[in-house]
């Protein structure tokens, strides 16, 4: 099975400016100030289908794929999606208050450990077919990438919510 062919990236900049902004420079030299990049599918698919969109919300350009992205650009992007983007990844449940909502969660993520309320069961979502994001009380949402690559304990104590 040979892979679809990718559609060519158009030649574009990106940078930042003095205050820190990011800058898009479009092929014939048009330049956009406060650009933001925004990911189709920043869970299932964190790498494919970015916009850069511009300080008014019209798309500028469209990218198949981060990594058809020469290596400066493909950081530049990287970068600025992890000071936008907060989303721990649940790697255990260490504990959970009640099995009822509201509770009181205890987790250990890829950024440390955090406690959160659980208000509802509908604060959990199905993202796919094995993924999850969960909302915490303070908006802070945490995600579970693979259910099946949790330790037995964490997969039980979430499936009580599910």
């Amino acid at each position: 099975m040979t892979p679809m062919p990718l559609s060519p990236v158009p030649a574009f900049e990106l940078e930042r400016d003095a205050f820190g902004r990011l800058v898009f420079v479009a092929a014939h030299g048009e330049r956009h100030i406060g650009v933001v990049p925004v990911r189709a599918f920043p869970i299932a698919a964190p790498d494919e289908g970015i916009s850069i969109v511009g300080a008014d919300g019209h798309e500028l350009i469209w990218i198949d794929r981060l990594d058809a992205l020469p290596g400066p650009l493909q950081a530049l992007l990287r970068e600025e999606f992890a000071q936008r983007e907060f989303v721990p990844e649940i790697r255990r449940l260490k504990q959970v208050s009640t099995f009822s909502t509201p509770s009181i969660w205890e987790v250990e993520t890829d950024r440390g450990d955090a406690r959160f309320v659980l208000h509802a069961e509908e604060d959990i979502r199905r993202v796919g077919r094995f993924a999850l994001l969960i909302v915490g009380s303070q908006g802070v949402q945490f995600s579970v990438r693979d259910m099946s690559a949790l330790d037995r304990g964490s997969r039980r104590l979430i499936e009580r919510f599910l």
